[in-house]
């Protein structure tokens, strides 16, 4: 497998274009051919032995019916109108033959960029894009290069939120940018969640790798609410929890990165939590067992989330460059620019709250 090369389509269909005529019977005439002749006509208003008559080009028709347009540099017309299916089928193979040689880059994080988009993107965009409909405000926000940390709500029961704000930057972003979640200790000690996560740029929720991506000048995700934001009751939708000890705030001001809010609309009913099995978590070694309208009342079918449509608004970056390096161990303004970020995020959620129809439309 190693040893195997990829030959592009185009090339054997030139090949078996060019190979067609020769297989026609009575394609080719000979010079003396009395049919020939009518490779040039006379058009109205011209006269015999006009220079023009001797230049005029072959019929375009003949040049499709034989297949061939090498001599005049036209290019054969895909199949499938476009050659999208083979460039999409191509483009597979060379995929999973660079996967099987092990030719391709994943960094010191474990973030695999060609998976991330290839794939995983592609399994999570079919969700983002028609059974949550996502609609993408101030997208113009995110800087076009370097670094910056996006500090958002967080909801759902199950953190499907932060995987629709990757989505969410990433294809409506002019530059695709990636976005780099910080994910709890949990995720990293579930077996195969645990590969995913780090295959999709997402690392551990701690000041020293947020600090190394951003001064690398990565987009940085971060939801300061944590477990207390996505197993809340249902009746504390929209509530902000308290933001932490305002760790992130310490992280923006060491890299010199503006901190951009965001809030997230349509996540906090996918699964309505109107319990929680207090007992049964600490049994499982989990923050929260919910319990929903239909979990665990319908089984695996209960399981599946409530098709609500989402709004993500980005808001007006906070810029943290201004000040002295020796701000972020000040307390006071720690809590201050905490305190501007959560009220920026909690008042947007308010006004989309009020601008929204419907919960599912």
């Amino acid at each position: 497998m190693a040893d195997a090369k990829v030959i592009p389509f185009d090339d054997d269909r030139s090949r078996a274009g060019a190979q067609r005529p020769s297989r026609r019977r009575g394609a080719a005439r000979r010079k003396n051919d009395p049919a020939a002749v009518r490779e040039v006509t006379a058009m109205p208003g011209q006269q015999d032995g006009d220079p023009q008559v001797e230049k005029a080009e072959p019929q375009p028709s003949r040049e499709r019916a034989s297949g061939t347009g090498a001599g005049s540099g036209a290019v054969p017309q895909p199949r499938d109108g476009g050659g999208g299916l083979e460039r999409r089928i191509a483009g597979g193979l060379a995929f999973l033959r660079r996967r099987l040689t092990g030719d391709y880059e994943v960094d010191d994080f474990g973030y695999d960029e060609e998976l991330t988009d290839q794939v995983l993107m592609s399994l999570v965009r079919p969700l983002y894009d028609k059974y949550f409909r996502v609609e993408v405000k101030g997208i113009e926000n995110i800087p076009s290069e370097g670094g910056a940390l996006i500090v958002s709500n967080h909801s759902g029961t199950l953190p499907l939120d932060g995987l629709m704000m990757q989505v969410a930057v990433h294809d409506n972003h002019p530059e695709g940018r990636h976005l780099r979640l910080l994910a709890a200790d949990l995720v990293f000690m579930l077996p195969v969640v645990n590969e995913l996560a780090r295959k999709a740029g997402h690392t551990l929720a701690c000041a020293e790798d947020a600090e190394r991506l951003l001064e690398r000048g990565e987009l940085v995700g971060v939801m300061p609410e944590g477990f207390k934001g996505i197993g809340k009751p249902f009746s504390e939708r929209y509530k902000l929890q308290r933001f932490g000890r305002g760790g992130f705030v310490s992280t923006a001001l060491r890299a010199g990165t503006p901190i951009v809010p965001c809030s997230i609309v349509g996540a906090e009913e996918i699964y309505p939590m109107i319990g929680n099995a207090k007992t049964l978590a600490r049994v499982l070694g989990i923050p929260y067992f919910p319990i929903t309208p239909t979990f665990p009342w319908l089984g695996p079918l209960g399981a599946l989330p409530l098709p609500t449509k989402w709004t993500i608004q980005f808001g007006e970056p906070i810029p943290t460059d201004g000040y002295p390096p020796e701000a972020a161990e000040d307390p006071m303004l720690m809590f201050n620019l905490t305190d501007q970020v959560r009220e920026q995020i909690q008042h947007t959620l308010y006004k989309l709250l009020v601008q929204r129809r419907s919960v599912f439309f």
